[in-house]
């Protein structure tokens, strides 16, 4: 670095947390159900215009050598079943997937001081689930759906546009556009899930949920 202006030097960027702490005996039962207390409130927060996209969430995965990747992907659908995100089959996450089944979430609500991590193992949803979730979707997000093909090598973003282009005229507004074939949703099914609350002198507070092996969560206090 050869510009040494304070403001640009990221070993000088502090922030000091003040949030109120998160204590054990605050959480409940279970992750999916704190997970929701979380949201609920990130949500909230986007709506006074403290944080962008709650269910914008860092997907990382690695591929069957162990190289990672980590993209931003926003989560569709949670449930006690697990977190639920859509992508191309032929995208790099999901050829990972296909690889190596392990993944992670990371939920970065900066504004309220807070992260979610979950760890878990992703399974495709079926193709019932899949059709649903994409009606759902804004005409032109069906078509991008089929313009893209995630991840791979495109020669310009004119050839990426034409394509585009091809498919409004094939399918105008208002016509049912079919679920791509190579298209779908992963269902992350969490093995543990942990709470980290920005707290003084980055003492922070860390509340993690680990699937017992019997069934149920048993609660761990990670240091900081």
């Amino acid at each position: 670095m050869t510009d040494h202006d304070p403001v640009l030097d990221p070993a000088l960027m502090r922030k000091q947390y003040r949030a109120e702490g998160l204590d054990e005996t605050e959480l409940a039962d279970g992750p999916v159900e704190q997970f929701a207390r979380w949201f609920r409130q990130a949500a909230q927060a986007a709506l006074q215009g403290a944080v962008y996209e709650p269910n914008a969430m860092v997907v990382s995965t690695a591929d069957a050598e162990g190289r990672p990747s980590s993209r931003t992907v926003l989560l569709k659908q949670y449930d006690e079943r697990g977190f639920v995100f859509y992508t191309n089959y032929e995208s790099r996450k999901a050829r990972d997937l296909a690889e190596n089944a392990y993944v992670s979430l990371l939920f970065p609500w900066h504004a309220l001081a807070r992260q979610v991590v979950v760890s878990g193992v992703a399974r495709r949803t079926g193709r019932d689930e899949t059709a649903a979730y994409f009606r759902t979707r804004p005409h032109g997000s069906q078509l991008g759906a089929w313009a893209s093909a995630q991840s791979a090598v495109v020669a310009s973003r004119a050839e990426l546009d034409a394509a585009y282009a091809a498919l409004a005229a094939r399918y105008p507004e208002g016509e049912q556009v079919p679920v791509p074939p190579n298209w779908g949703g992963f269902r992350v099914e969490p093995q543990a899930v942990e709470f980290w609350q920005g707290r003084e002198n980055r003492l922070h507070d860390r509340l993690r949920y680990v699937a017992a092996p019997g069934g149920g969560w048993r609660v761990e206090r990670l240091s900081p």
